[in-house]
């Protein structure tokens, strides 16, 4: 109310009015203001001092331009047009608005959709990106310093930056805070629920001063923030070594069971390969035992019967040499010595079967007992 937009429409609204009354009305009216400035030189122009800058405006075709006669059956045309941009641009305007204001005029409509632009934003979250040209010339690989330092300062760039680190330049949610730097203090979160209380704990172990607890958020000063992630980043790697540790010690391990179980089924070969040449071994010393019992026995008896031989033809020149003594004695001699022959012959023979059948039982004896540790050899492999 009492603006510039007021005053242009009040000034349209009276028919005798000129870019020069309304320029005169505007110095009249705002000659204290601070942000309003008449130049010296001109008597229609006015200068309004910006936030970026001073802008000189001319009044001239001010009022034209705000008069903005609309009629009514052209409005209603246009908004019952069958392009959904066209009935865009020209709505139904409500029945209050009509009745209550006859006049209308393009700074009234302006001040409406600002007004409604600004209650917009108010009901969000907005995020501004500033656009910063490098130079004027539009083209790449140029970079202008004081350009780009004159448009960051327009743009309220380094103000910004310079009221947050004045301060709390860093604001997190609690719910963030705590996702964050929850691994500082995570004794703290046992039992509790409160993501407000959670942040309020770490930051009380960690020492640090002049923060603020929001509703919402948590407000930090310039270099705390730093602080927090280097202490974030001592526990993380300090945890991150105790898991490389482990998993060291699982590979090891691994590896150690690994070789452990490779050598046991090593020796396991070995310790078989062994005792299958033992066994061998034993069944050729076995082997061997009989073939020298066998030669043994041969050669005795070939002994025995050449020792025999020469026993009886021995005898029979004793015998002949004292047949002509006494024939009678010979042949009591003759008859005696042939059944001392027949005896030892018989006993001899008698022996022989038992011996054989002796061995034949040793023999069996022993086969059982090679086929029983093999047997019992089989089973432990």
């Amino acid at each position: 109310k009492g603006g510039l937009i007021a005053l242009l429409d009040e000034a349209c609204m009276f028919p005798r009015s000129t870019h020069e009354t309304f320029a005169q009305k505007l110095y009249t009216t705002f000659k204290n203001n601070k942000r309003f400035v008449k130049p010296k030189l001109s008597r229609t122009d006015f200068t309004v001092v910006h936030y970026a800058g001073d802008v000189t405006y001319q009044a001239d075709h001010f009022l034209d331009k705000n008069k903005d006669y609309v009629v009514a059956e052209h409005q209603d045309l246009l908004n019952a047009s069958s392009c959904p941009f066209v009935a865009s641009l020209f709505p139904t305007l409500p029945e209050e608005s009509s009745k209550s204001s006859k006049f209308s005029s393009i700074g009234s409509r302006f001040k409406l959709q600002l007004q409604s632009l600004m209650e917009t934003l108010s009901s969000t979250e907005p995020h501004y990106i500033r656009c910063v040209k490098p130079n004027n010339l539009l083209k790449p690989a140029i970079f202008e310093n004081t350009n780009v330092i004159q448009q960051l300062r327009c743009g309220g760039v380094l103000e910004a930056i310079r009221i947050s680190c004045a301060g709390y330049p860093t604001r997190k949610t609690f719910y963030e805070f705590v996702n964050r730097f929850g691994v500082l203090g995570p004794e703290l979160l046992e039992g509790s629920n409160d993501d407000k209380i959670a942040c309020q704990k770490i930051l009380e172990k960690m020492k640090l001063e002049n923060y603020q607890i929001g509703k919402t958020k948590v407000f930090l000063r310039a270099g705390q923030m730093a602080d927090l992630d280097a202490r974030r980043a001592e526990v993380l790697g300090k945890a991150a070594r105790i898991i490389q540790r482990l998993m060291r010690t699982y590979i090891a391990r691994k590896q150690f069971v690994l070789v452990r179980r490779s050598t046991t089924h090593l020796q396991s070969f070995v310790r078989g390969t062994l005792v299958r040449n033992l066994y061998e071994c034993m069944r050729r010393e076995a082997a061997a035992v009989k073939i020298q019992k066998n030669v043994r026995r041969h050669k005795a008896r070939e002994s025995y019967l050449l020792l025999q031989a020469a026993t009886v033809t021995l005898q029979t020149g004793l015998r002949a040499m004292s047949a002509r003594k006494e024939f009678r004695f010979r042949k009591e001699t003759k008859a005696a010595v042939h059944i001392q022959a027949r005896w030892r012959c018989h006993r001899d023979y008698s022996h022989y079967k038992n011996m054989q059948r002796a061995v034949l039982t040793y023999q069996c004896a022993w086969r059982q007992r090679l086929a029983r540790r093999e047997l019992r050899n089989l089973k432990m492999v």
